[in-house]
Formats: structure tokens, C-alpha cells, sequence
């Protein structure tokens, strides 16, 4: 078991939960397709190939009570399908992403770009900023050439 693993693991256990081989296999198949940003079925196409006695409803349950423990973090792209990376658990903000909206490409922006609006809210409106998530549509480079 990897380092990342042992943390999920330990995280599970603090909530109540183990890291059973089902979870596990979810895990793994969003660690070793990281950047892809997965759907629940894509999830299951993948996990179906090591494991064929699992189920989607499995998946499901799975990725939302890993969502809920922070273990994964849910995308939204207003497409319909939610998708799932790992949540980024090193005291930083999630990246940001940037999506075509011709077609669908998720690229991730590495970095926090926002520290000073960050700082400047916390100070106006003596708020805490503990996370955001920041999304930018627009057309990827294949697409814009395109046009």
C-alpha cells in the first residue's frame, strides 16, 4: 500500500469507515487516470475490468461518501455528469480549471492565482477563506484554431 493509500486509509478509519478492496479499486482507478477528471461510468468501465462483481450502485454510494470524507473531490461542468479527482489534501486550494466549451476538455491550471483577492476579502469582510473552486470556460487551442 502507498503512501496516498495509508492516508485514505487512515482518513476512512477516523470517520467510521474501512478501506475495503471495493473502495480501494475506486481509489486506485481515479490515482492512476489523474488529470482526466472521470465520470461515475468511466469509473465503473475501469473498475469493472479488475473487479466484475462490482456494481455501478457501488460506485455511486462510493464516490459520494468519499466525496462527503474529502477523500475525492466532485467537479461540476454543467454537463451532466459530475466528475472525480482526488482531493488535494496538502493544505492548498483545489487547482482551477479551465474548459472548452466546444469540446469538453478540462485543463488544469496548477497554482493559486487568487492569494491576493483572497487577502484583500478576508481583510474587508472579516472572512476566513478556506477553499474555492474557480472554473473559466472558454475554447482550448484546438478549438480556437478552429474557428
Amino acid at each position: 500500500m502507498n503512501s496516498c493509500q495509508e492516508a485514505y486509509k487512515i482518513k476512512l478509519k477516523e470517520s467510521g469507515y474501512k478501506l475495503t478492496p471495493q473502495r480501494l479499486a475506486i481509489i486506485n482507478a481515479i490515482e492512476e487516470n489523474k488529470g482526466k477528471h472521470l465520470n461515475t461510468e468511466e469509473i465503473y468501465d475501469i473498475v469493472k475490468q479488475r473487479n466484475p462483481e462490482m456494481g455501478l450502485a457501488t460506485v455511486y454510494r462510493t464516490l459520494q461518501m468519499l466525496d462527503e470524507l474529502e477523500v475525492v473531490s466532485s467537479l461540476n461542468l454543467e454537463d451532466g455528469c459530475v466528475r472525480y479527482e482526488l482531493y488535494c489534501d496538502d493544505g492548498s486550494h483545489h487547482h482551477h480549471h479551465l474548459i472548452c466549451s466546444s469540446c469538453g476538455a478540462v485543463i488544469e491550471v496548477e497554482g493559486d492565482l487568487l492569494d491576493q483577492l483572497e487577502a484583500k476579502i478576508e481583510k474587508e469582510y472579516d472572512f476566513k477563506i478556506v477553499d474555492h473552486k474557480l472554473k473559466f470556460y472558454g475554447l482550448c487551442s484546438k478549438c480556437k484554431n478552429l474557428v
